[in-house]
C-alpha cells in the first residue's frame, strides 16, 4: 500500500503555473506564490532565474493573466471574495503600480486584441446596466476608455482583428437558438437553431478578413470552417468529438485544433505546427500542449501533461527565423508531486441503458492489482465524481481529486453523462429537460457497470460534485436514496425554482436557454415540473450522510440554495455537515480553504466508506470555514 500523499501537495498552491511568453518574445511570465498567495512573476526569456513578482496580491491570489499585444504590459484580473465581478489591471513587465482598466463592482471580459493596435483591447463590461455587457475600447497605456456600443439585447460580440471595431453581435432567440448579426452595410444575419446553439460559434475574424466558424449545423460534431463571402470551406473535423481548442497565429488564422472523444487528438492546419508537435512529443513522455507563442512564432511555451504526474513546462525556440532549435526545461508545476505515488487515470467507455456511449475516466489506487480486464481481486469503495455545468465535460489527464481519493483507497469514476459537451450535439441535446431524469440515469448506469465489473463495492459508493455535480449529489441522495452510501455537495442548487430566480444579472439575456434545457419557471406547469425535479422537494427521503460546502459570495448558486436545504434537514432532524466559506464564491480559490474542505472530505469518506485519511491537523483553523453539524 502506498504512503499517504500530503493533501497540501495536491490542493495547495502550485509552485508555478500558467506560463506565458510575451508577444514580442522578450519575456516569460507565470503565476507563483508570494508569501503563500499567487502572484504574477516575470523574467527575461533567456534568464528565467531572474524572475521577480510584478503584482502584490496579499489575500485571494491571481488566477488568470495574459499579455497585451505590444508586450509592454501584463494583464491580470481579480474579483472580490468570489463575486466574479472581475476587474482588469495592467502592469509593466519591469514592475510598478498596476493600473486599473475597468470599474470596480462590474464584470469585465476581454474579447478582442489586434497587432495593428497593440496597446488597445476591447472588453465587455456591465457597468452601465448589470444585465447587459457593453463593448468598451481600452487604451492599456493610459487607461482611457471608449464605449463602442450601448448594448440593448446582445449576449456577445465579435471584434474585427484588423482594427478592433465591433463587427458582429450575437442574440438569443425566443426558441433558444441564436442569431449572429453582422454590423456592416450588408446587414447579414446567421441564424443558429436551438439544437446547434451550444456547438456553433464564430471563433473570430483574421487579418485577411476571413471568418472562422466552429459549426455543427447539418452535422453532429462541429467542424472548423473558413468563410469568405459566398465561399465556405470545411478545414477540420473529428468524427466523434467536437473541436474545442483552436491554436491561431498572430493574424488570427487557425494553425491547429484539438478534439476529445476519450483522448485528446490534434488536427493540423499548418504543417509546420505538425512538425513541432511531433518533435515535442518525442522529447518527453506526456501529451504536449502549447501554452503560449510569440507573435513571430519563434518562441513557444509548452507543457507535457500526464494523468499521473505534474505538468513539465519548457521554453521552445522553434528556429522559425533561422535561430537554433532548443527545448529548455523551465519547471514542474508541482515539483514535490514528482516523487509521490500518483495513479494513472484511464478512459473507459460504458453504455447507457438506452444505447449512448458514456465516456468515463477511472482511477484505481496504484497498489491494487487487477486482472487483464481491469478488475481488482476485491471490489473497492468508489466515489462517483460528477462534473459541473452541466454543459461541460470531463477531460483526459491529471485530476487532483481523482489522485487524492485514489491514494486514500477509493476507485474514482467521472462520467460524461448526456448533456455534457464535446461529444456531438445529439448527445448534448439528449440532456435537455433531463435534470434529475435521464442525466441521472446515466450516472446510475455507470455505477451499475462498475459494480458488475467487480470494480466497485455496491454498498460503498459515494457521490460527489460541484455546481451541477452538487445538484446531482442531492438528486442521488433524494431520488435514489438507497444507491449511495453518502454524498458531498459543493455549491449545488437544492431548488431549481429558487436557482433560476436568482441567476446573475448578466445571465438574464441567456435565460431562454435555461427554459429550453432545464425548465420554464414562467409558467405554472413549468414551475411544477422544476419543483418535482428539485432535491428540496424530497428532502424527507435523505437517509444517508451528507456534507455540504458553499461559498457565501457565489453569484451563480447563491448561499440560500444550501441554507434552505440545511434548515429543512435540521428541522426534520436529519444529520448534515455544512461548511460555509464567507470569502469564497463558486468554488474555493484560497488554498487554505481548499485544504480545509478536502480535510473534511477525507474524514467524511473515511467514516462512511472505510478509506484512509490524513489527519485534519489545524486545517480548519487556518481557513475561514464556518461549520455546522457533525465535524
Amino acid at each position: 500500500m502506498d504512503r499517504l500523499i500530503p493533501r497540501s501537495l495536491v490542493f495547495g498552491n502550485p509552485d508555478r503555473a500558467q506560463p506565458r511568453v510575451s508577444p514580442d518574445g522578450a519575456w516569460l511570465s507565470w503565476l507563483a506564490p508570494v508569501d503563500g498567495v499567487l502572484n504574477v512573476w516575470v523574467a527575461p526569456w533567456e534568464d528565467p532565474e531572474a524572475a521577480r513578482p510584478v503584482t502584490a496580491d496579499r489575500v485571494r491570489g491571481i488566477r488568470n493573466h495574459a499579455w497585451s499585444e505590444s508586450g509592454a504590459f501584463v494583464l491580470f484580473e481579480q474579483d472580490l471574495d468570489g463575486d466574479e465581478n472581475f476587474v482588469l489591471f495592467a502592469v509593466p513587465p519591469e514592475g510598478g503600480e498596476p493600473r486599473q482598466l475597468t470599474p470596480s463592482g462590474a464584470r469585465a471580459q476581454v474579447i478582442g486584441t489586434s497587432p495593428n493596435r497593440p496597446d488597445h483591447l476591447v472588453v465587455m463590461v456591465n457597468d452601465r446596466v448589470p444585465e447587459l455587457m457593453d463593448p468598451v475600447l481600452v487604451d492599456v497605456r493610459t487607461g482611457e476608455t471608449t464605449r463602442l456600443a450601448e448594448n440593448t439585447s446582445a449576449v456577445g460580440y465579435v471584434v474585427d482583428r484588423r482594427d478592433l471595431s465591433v463587427r458582429v453581435s450575437m442574440h438569443m432567440t425566443a426558441e433558444g437558438g441564436s442569431v449572429w448579426r453582422f454590423l456592416g452595410e450588408d446587414g447579414r444575419e446567421e441564424p443558429v437553431g436551438a439544437e446547434d446553439v451550444l456547438t456553433t460559434s464564430l471563433v473570430g475574424l483574421d487579418l485577411d478578413g476571413n471568418e472562422w466558424w466552429l459549426d455543427s449545423r447539418g452535422r453532429d460534431t462541429n467542424a472548423l470552417f473558413r468563410v469568405r463571402g459566398a465561399e465556405r470551406e470545411e478545414v477540420l473535423a473529428h468524427a466523434r468529438g467536437d473541436i474545442a481548442d483552436v491554436m491561431e497565429d498572430a493574424s488570427g488564422r487557425p494553425r491547429a485544433a484539438w478534439a476529445v472523444f476519450a483522448e485528446r487528438e490534434a488536427m493540423i492546419v499548418d504543417p509546420a505546427v505538425g512538425v513541432h508537435l511531433a518533435a515535442l512529443a518525442a522529447h518527453r513522455e506526456g501529451a504536449p500542449v502549447v501554452a503560449s507563442c510569440s507573435s513571430d512564432d519563434r518562441r513557444w511555451v509548452v507543457g507535457w501533461h500526464s494523468s499521473a504526474g505534474p505538468v513539465a513546462y519548457a521554453a521552445y525556440d522553434t528556429g522559425a527565423r533561422g535561430d537554433e532549435v532548443r527545448i529548455r526545461h523551465l519547471f514542474l508545476d508541482r515539483t514535490a508531486l514528482a516523487d509521490q505515488p500518483l495513479a494513472e487515470r484511464h478512459p473507459v467507455v460504458l453504455r447507457s441503458r438506452d444505447g449512448w456511449d458514456l465516456v468515463c475516466y477511472l482511477t484505481l489506487p496504484r497498489w491494487v492489482e487487477t486482472d487483464d480486464q481491469g478488475r481488482p481481486a476485491t471490489p473497492l469503495p468508489m466515489v462517483l465524481l460528477v462534473h459541473g455545468g452541466p454543459w461541460w465535460r470531463d477531460q483526459p489527464g491529471y485530476e487532483a481529486t481523482h489522485q487524492l481519493l485514489a491514494n486514500r483507497g477509493c476507485a474514482v469514476l467521472s462520467v460524461n453523462f448526456r448533456g455534457s459537451t464535446g461529444l456531438g450535439k445529439r448527445f448534448l441535446n439528449a440532456g435537455d429537460m433531463e435534470w434529475g431524469g435521464k442525466m441521472h440515469d446515466d450516472l446510475l448506469d455507470a455505477v451499475d457497470a462498475m459494480v458488475e465489473r467487480g470494480v466497485a463495492d455496491r454498498d460503498r459508493v459515494a457521490i460527489m460534485g460541484g455546481s451541477y455535480g452538487g445538484y446531482a449529489t442531492l438528486v442521488g441522495l433524494t431520488f435514489t436514496p438507497d444507491t449511495f452510501a453518502c454524498g458531498v455537495d459543493i455549491v449545488g442548487p437544492s431548488s431549481l425554482l429558487t436557482f433560476m430566480a436568482s441567476i446573475p444579472p448578466y445571465w438574464k439575456p441567456m435565460k431562454v436557454q435555461f427554459h429550453t434545457r432545464v425548465g420554464d419557471d414562467e409558467t405554472e406547469e413549468g414551475r411544477a415540473e422544476l419543483w418535482r425535479r428539485s432535491p428540496l422537494s424530497r428532502v424527507q427521503d435523505i437517509r444517508r450522510p451528507l456534507l455540504i460546502a458553499q461559498g457565501a459570495n457565489d453569484p451563480r448558486v447563491k448561499q440560500a440554495e444550501s441554507d434552505q436545504l440545511v434548515a429543512e434537514l435540521q428541522r426534520r432532524g436529519i444529520p448534515v455537515t455544512y461548511a460555509l466559506f464567507p470569502d469564497e464564491g463558486h468554488g474555493f480559490a484560497r488554498p487554505e480553504n481548499r485544504l480545509a474542505f478536502m480535510a473534511l472530505v477525507e474524514e467524511f469518506f473515511a467514516r462512511h466508506l472505510g478509506t484512509r485519511a490524513e489527519p485534519r491537523g489545524d486545517a480548519i483553523e487556518r481557513s475561514t470555514a464556518v461549520l455546522q453539524g457533525g465535524t
